[in-house]
C-alpha cells in the first residue's frame, strides 16, 4: 500500500506492540472519559506531539508519521487515537504551526506530557461551513485584546484548559488562544452526541487575550490557516480508515469462529464475497489517504485539495459502509450495547460532517476540478 522507511516500519511496529499489550484491555470502555493512562503512557514513550518542534517537546517527525501511529493504535483502541489526530492534526497541531514562541512555550508541553489539551473552537450557532457568518470578534481596547461571542459542538472542552477559537478581528478572520479559565467564559450547555461523547456551548463575554495568544490576523494570514486544514481533513480520513480497520477486524474473527449449518460462516461465499468487498474499499481509502499524505511531506507543502477532500470524503463514506457491514456479519452480537462494532458506528458517524461535510468536500473537488481539470498520474 504505501512504502515506509525503517524508521517508519519500527515506529508502526513499536506503537502496535504497546497498543496491543497495553491498550486492548480497557479499549472500549473509554468512549466519553479521556484515556489518559494510555496517553500519559504514550508520552512516556515518546509518542505524544511526534510532528511537533522538538525544542517544545515533540519529535520533529511529519504528519505522515503521526497518521501511521493514528492507525496503529486506533486499530486497537479507538478513543485513544482519536485523541492522538486530535493533538497532531488540529489545535495543537495549529499552535506549533503559527504559534508565538510564548505560546508555545507555554501550552505545547504540557499536551506532550499528557497533562493537558486543547481544543478546536470553530462553529457557532448561526455559522458551521460557512466560516464567514462568524461572530466571534476580536477588539483592540485600552491596549487589550477583547474577545465577545460564542462557540459550539467544542468536543472535550471539559479536559481542556484553553481552546484555539477561530474569531474576526476588524482587518479579517484570524485564530486567538482562549484560556478556559478566564473571566468572562460561561458554559451555556453540555450536549451528548450519538456516540456519547460530550459537546459544549459556550460564551465569551469580555474575555482578554493576551497578544502572544494571537495565532493569526487577518484574511490572508488566515488563509495560511485554511490551507492548513487540509491535514486536519488528512487526519479525519486516517481515523475513518482506523475505525473501519478494527471493525473488519472483528468481523474477520467473527467470521471464522461462528459456525452455522456445520461450517464457520466464512466459509459460505456470500461471506467471503462481503469479506473481499469491504477491505477492497479499505484499501483504495487508504490508498487515497497516504498518498495525499505521502505527496505533501515529499513536495514539502500543504496536501492538495482536490487530494484531500477526495480522501476526506470517501474514507468517511466507505467507514460508515464497512462498520455496517461488519456488525451485519456480526449478526445480533454486534449489535448490542457495548459490543465494539455497535459503539464504532455510533463513533464513525459524525466524521462525515467533521473537518468538512461530505457535502463541503464535494463543493472543494468539483471547484479545483474545474481549475485544473482531471489530474494526470504525474501531477
Amino acid at each position: 500500500m504505501v512504502s515506509l522507511t525503517d524508521e517508519q516500519r519500527m515506529l508502526v511496529e513499536t506503537a502496535a506492540e504497546l497498543a496491543e499489550n497495553e491498550f486492548a484491555e480497557r479499549a472500549y470502555e473509554w468512549q466519553d472519559e479521556p484515556p489518559w493512562e494510555n496517553l500519559e503512557l504514550l508520552a512516556d514513550r515518546g509518542f505524544l506531539g511526534i510532528n511537533f518542534d522538538e525544542e517544545y517537546g515533540g519529535a520533529g517527525l511529519s504528519e505522515f508519521e503521526a497518521m501511521l501511529l493514528n492507525e496503529a493504535v486506533g486499530r486497537v483502541c479507538p478513543d485513544t487515537a482519536a485523541y492522538l489526530n486530535s493533538m497532531h492534526m488540529t489545535a495543537p497541531r495549529t499552535i506549533d504551526m503559527f504559534g508565538t514562541p510564548e505560546a508555545k512555550e507555554k501550552y505545547l508541553p504540557p499536551l506532550t506530557e499528557a497533562e493537558d489539551f486543547v481544543a478546536i473552537c470553530i462553529s457557532e450557532p448561526e455559522a458551521g461551513s460557512d466560516v464567514h457568518a462568524m461572530n466571534t470578534t476580536v477588539e483592540e481596547r485600552d491596549g487589550d485584546l477583547v474577545v465577545n461571542g460564542e462557540k459550539t459542538w467544542v468536543s472535550r472542552f471539559e479536559d481542556s484548559s484553553a481552546g484555539v477559537t477561530w474569531v474576526r478581528f476588524p482587518e479579517g478572520l484570524g485564530t486567538v488562544i482562549v484560556d478556559f479559565d478566564d473571566p468572562g467564559v460561561e458554559v451555556a450547555n453540555h450536549y451528548t452526541n450519538m456516540a456519547g461523547h460530550k459537546q459544549t456551548h459556550y460564551y465569551m463575554e469580555d474575555v482578554v487575550v493576551p497578544e502572544e495568544n494571537v495565532l493569526t490576523r487577518g484574511d490572508d494570514a488566515f488563509k495560511a490557516q485554511l490551507k492548513a486544514l487540509n491535514w486536519e481533513r488528512l487526519g479525519v480520513a486516517s481515523i475513518s480508515n482506523t475505525w473501519a480497520l478494527a471493525a473488519l477486524d472483528y468481523a474477520l474473527e467473527y467470521a471464522g469462529d461462528r459456525e452455522q449449518f456445520g461450517q464457520a460462516i466464512g466459509e459460505f461465499q456470500g461471506i467471503e464475497w462481503k469479506l473481499a468487498d469491504l477491505v477492497t474499499q479499505l484499501e483504495a481509502s487508504r490508498s487515497l489517504t497516504y498518498r495525499a499524505a505521502e505527496d505533501a511531506v515529499a513536495k514539502g507543502r500543504i496536501p492538495d485539495p482536490l487530494q484531500t477532500g477526495a480522501a476526506n470524503l470517501f474514507s468517511g463514506q466507505m467507514a460508515e459502509s464497512v462498520i455496517s457491514e461488519s456488525l451485519q456479519i456480526c449478526g445480533a452480537n454486534g449489535y448490542q450495547q457495548g459490543h465494539p462494532l455497535e459503539y464504532l458506528y455510533r463513533l464513525q458517524r459524525g466524521w462525515r460532517f467533521a473537518g468538512g461535510t461530505d457535502e463541503i468536500q464535494k463543493n472543494t473537488i468539483a471547484r479545483w476540478l474545474k481549475r485544473g481539470g482531471v489530474p494526470t498520474v504525474l501531477d
